[in-house]
């Protein structure tokens, strides 16, 4: 994956570092991270950020394949 460099607000990126270690994250990459759920949140204004959360992890577990079939009346 190629970069390009932009400027960022110096609070911005202090944030970014704070909040990108606890989730073991770049800074470069929490930006990137708050970028895709705002860009999901304004396609999807009816979603809470949990759902779009719990979406994006279901998705890299699908990627990691890290899921087993639902069987319909299981566990109920």
């Amino acid at each position: 994956m190629s970069g390009v460099a932009i400027k960022l607000n110096k609070d911005l990126v202090t944030s970014a570092r704070k909040v990108g270690k606890v989730e073991n994250r770049s800074a470069p990459r929490q930006v990137e991270y708050w970028a895709k759920i705002g860009r999901i949140a304004i396609d999807n204004s009816d979603m809470t950020f949990e759902d779009i959360h719990n979406i994006l992890v279901g998705r890299s577990q699908i990627e990691r394949g890290e899921t087993e079939p639902y069987v319909f009346g299981e566990g109920d």
